[in-house]
């Protein structure tokens, strides 16, 4: 059980690297660095120029992405998004090709090399499960869960790349990598000595800061994709004064979020166990504030963008581990180690 503890702990910890990475892919727009998946340009080493690709390379791959939102417009139908699929296939910037840039190449390679590195860990773990299945079932079972859901991020991952990084294609990716979180968070919490927590107190008050920060997570991704419209005809310093009220509301949004956490702390203030969790909660939400307020004022620094991120993941993390020390009845399993 303890080396499946410190494998499982591992394995989170590369998912929040490839959670920073992500966003360093999204502030630096390497989305598409790479035109195709799962191979950059074709190759598994991507190009370093220009020079190496044949001179019709927007057109072989804007082809080959066209192929693939054929199909993807096809489950889209099958589940009933009809207006979804038609848009994907009509709309003509789907099908535009950036010109080639090395360093957002590179940047896009790293970020899927994170992504392969990962789904081998969770592999790992699920494999590192099977020893427990008749003992402790649910460990194997969440395992394979996310060795699933891996797999399956890898393939939203292709259509991201496919579609030109249609919005909500990177909000639906963004949103499984936290429900990947989720799932090892409570690998670990299954595996670990933990001292349970009183869950008579601050539990639905929990849930609802999971809740209004998911909904401050999605308001995030619409300010980011009015970002990414204001960034087409605004130089930098402008982009904030023109998001309108997308960014009015995600900025307004963050007291509700701050607020309610402030609210936990004061139901659990008093209860054994839960000062530490409280404590790095709020370091986490002032953290992400922080970095909002002054990607406002600075202009929008990239290097800020993937720290904003990667805090609002990490605080939905522990408020998750949290949920589980207050929800749980029984004691963890790892007295079977």
């Amino acid at each position: 059980m303890r080396s499946f503890r410190r494998l499982t702990i591992s394995t989170l910890i590369a998912v929040y690297v490839l959670i920073l990475v992500g966003g360093v892919v999204r502030s630096t727009g390497s989305g598409m660095g790479c035109p195709d998946w799962p191979k950059c340009f074709g190759q598994w080493v991507p190009p370093t120029s220009v020079e190496s690709l044949p001179d019709n390379y927007k057109e072989i791959y804007a082809a080959h992405r066209d192929k693939k939102n054929q199909r993807f417009a096809k489950y889209l139908h099958l589940i009933g998004m009809d207006e979804t699929a038609d848009k994907i296939l009509k709309d003509p910037t789907v099908l535009q090709e950036a010109d080639f840039n090395p360093t957002k190449t590179m940047i896009e390679y790293l970020n899927r090399l994170t992504g392969v590195i990962i789904g081998f860990l969770i592999l790992a773990v699920f494999i590192s499960s099977i020893r427990f299945r008749r003992t402790e079932p649910r460990l194997t079972t969440v395992s394979l869960l996310s060795f699933l859901l891996v797999c399956f991020q890898g393939w939203i991952g292709s259509f991201v790349v496919s579609t030109n990084l249609t919005p909500w294609t990177i909000t639906v990716h963004m949103f499984l990598a936290l429900l990947l979180v989720a799932l090892l968070f409570y690998l670990v919490h299954r595996a670990s000595y933990a001292t349970m927590i009183d869950s008579s107190t601050g539990f639905w008050w929990l849930l609802a800061c999971m809740g209004v920060l998911l909904v401050q997570v999605l308001l995030g991704t619409q300010v980011r994709e009015a970002l990414d419209e204001v960034a087409t005809y605004a130089v930098r310093e402008q982009w904030i004064e023109n998001l309108g009220d997308a960014f009015i509301l995600h900025r307004s949004f963050s007291w509700i979020v701050l607020l309610l956490h402030v609210g936990l702390i004061l139901k659990l203030r008093k209860t054994e166990g839960a000062k530490a969790f409280l404590l790095t909660l709020i370091v986490l939400i002032l953290g992400t504030i922080l970095t909002g307020v002054s990607m406002a004022w600075f202009a929008v620094p990239p290097y800020l963008q993937p720290v904003h991120l990667l805090l609002a993941s990490l605080t939905f993390g522990l408020q998750f581990m949290l949920l589980l020390k207050l929800n749980r009845k029984e004691k963890p399993v790892a007295t079977l180690s």
